[in-house]
């Protein structure tokens, strides 16, 4: 089959791509901006790639399915053409991944609204290190595995990453009700995505639905500390896993700690010792992805904690795991500067980073910049969140609020508000009109307190779910260069 992919540079998109690919379809892609390291990695695997969108073109290309990216939207040229015609089939990327891949897999979907990439690149990472050969669909740029798709073993488990957002312009269900469960882990839930979703029980009861597809032989693998899911309710269709630090939990995370060195946790199954964790990852937010992944990919592989055995999965190579970048991801480390990158933009997402820097980096100087971008973060919507977890920070500078001209001022982030608010806390703040002026600003007040950083050096972390127009990748090749 011909399958002409729309918006194929994207993450979730190229790597679905490259699974039909390695499927035997033959693929074809367009985007706007047809970009590295996407691009590279499909030309890579024989992929023809087309820059811009083409009605013209996508006739005389014929495929024999049109897959429309959820990014693109009315008034594309090729989805009007699409639409106009009638004259090729078109489907939804989950929708695609169901009928090819997922309907006849025993699937492992990993959906919260923090920590999917980096639990769902654990699951396949222990799967992979304990004698399995999964498939796996990553939204991200694992380390571990080192690919982010895999067709794997038919037999073995397929672990994606569930995400809640809609599927299409055409299709307004979140993409995890395509993905046919066998074990859905669900990590946390907040509110998020207020494009999308009027309010926290919005948010809910899509995370419900999920949990209504999961067969009677199946599994839920819940964090049994987030009051948001314990309000889905007992979920007596089919079987349900605790995972947490609180008492009551079937697998408990129990004596975590962090320092400087690292961190370490032990996990217990049904109140038995199942292993000892000492690895890289920060944060008790990671132990807890760890634990969800473990436990999905016991229950997936045969475990039961009603069986009264210890599961047959070794934790040993979690001490190997490095993790998927972009998540809390080391550019500079030097003695006097650190410098980190992290796609958080939630304000409980900055907040357990910051808590874990604090931990990891006693005595330094912590500094946070953030860029408002996502479509809730460049809003008011979570402004109050925002400006909490900040001020856990020593300094803040705040980037330039995305596309800000598409939103009323009175629903507009406000930067002024919160670098007001941040300094009656204590914690020196900035912002600037454009995100290049952000960097000289923090160049400035790095090169000013060098000489008072005798004793304590400095982090610095960036948080973004995008590019931050280069000012990342600028801030750390300047700092190596000296």
């Amino acid at each position: 089959m011909k399958i002409y992919f729309m918006g194929i540079c994207g993450t979730a998109m190229g790597n679905a791509a490259l699974l039909a690919r390695a499927a035997g379809h033959e693929v074809i892609g367009a985007d706007a901006g047809v970009y590295p390291p996407m691009s590279t990695v499909l030309a890579e695997a024989g992929i023809s790639l087309h820059e811009g969108y083409d009605p013209a073109r996508l006739h005389q290309l014929a495929p024999d399915l049109v897959v429309i990216g959820n990014a693109m939207s009315r008034g594309n040229p090729e989805v009007e053409w699409l639409l106009d015609t009638r004259a090729l089939a078109y489907t939804s990327l989950p929708a695609l991944l169901h009928d090819t891949v997922l309907k006849t897999r025993k699937n492992i979907v990993v959906c919260g609204t923090h920590g999917k990439t980096t639990t769902t690149a654990l699951a396949a990472f222990l799967l992979r290190e304990n004698g399995r050969d999964p498939g796996f669909l990553i939204g991200g740029v694992p380390l571990d595995p080192p690919v982010g798709n895999h067709l794997g073993a038919a037999g073995d488990p397929f672990v994606i990453e569930g995400d809640e957002y809609d599927s299409a312009f055409f299709d307004k269900r979140s993409k995890f009700i395509h993905y046919a469960p066998h074990v859905a882990v669900l990590n946390n839930l907040e509110f998020d995505h207020a494009d999308i979703f009027r309010d926290l029980a919005d948010v809910q009861r899509t995370f419900s639905h999920l949990t209504r597809i999961v067969p009677r032989k199946g599994w839920i693998v819940l964090n049994g500390d987030d009051h948001n899911l314990r309000a889905l309710g007992p979920l007596a269709w089919t079987r349900v896993v605790r995972v947490g630090v609180e008492e009551g939990n079937d697998v408990r995370i129990e004596n975590f700690s962090e320092d400087a060195t690292g961190v370490q946790f032990t996990l217990t199954w049904a109140g038995k010792k199942w292993g000892d964790v000492r690895w890289a990852s920060p944060g008790i937010f990671n132990a807890r992805n760890a634990a969800m992944a473990a436990t999905a990919v016991a229950l997936a592989t045969g475990g039961a904690p009603e069986a009264g055995a210890l599961p047959g999965i070794s934790l040993a190579p979690l001490a190997r795991f490095r993790g998927v970048k972009r998540r809390q991801e080391i550019l500079v480390a030097t003695p006097k500067l650190t410098v980190i990158e992290d796609f958080g933009h939630h304000p409980t997402a900055l907040a357990e980073t910051l808590t874990s820097l604090t931990n990891r980096y006693p005595g330094a100087l912590l500094t946070a910049v953030f860029e408002p971008r996502s479509n809730t973060a460049r809003t008011k919507t979570m402004q109050v969140g925002f400006m909490r977890a900040l001020a856990q920070a020593d300094e803040v500078f705040l980037g330039a609020v995305n596309r800000a001209d598409k939103l009323a001022e009175s629903e507009r982030f406000d930067a002024e508000a919160v670098v007001e608010h941040l300094e009656t806390q204590g914690v020196y703040a900035a912002t600037a009109a454009t995100n290049a002026e952000v960097l000289v600003k923090l160049r400035e007040a790095t090169l000013v307190s060098e000489g008072a950083l005798a004793v304590k050096n400095r982090v610095v972390v960036f948080f973004s779910n995008g590019s931050f127009d280069g000012i990342i990748a600028a801030f750390a090749a300047a700092a190596n260069a000296e």
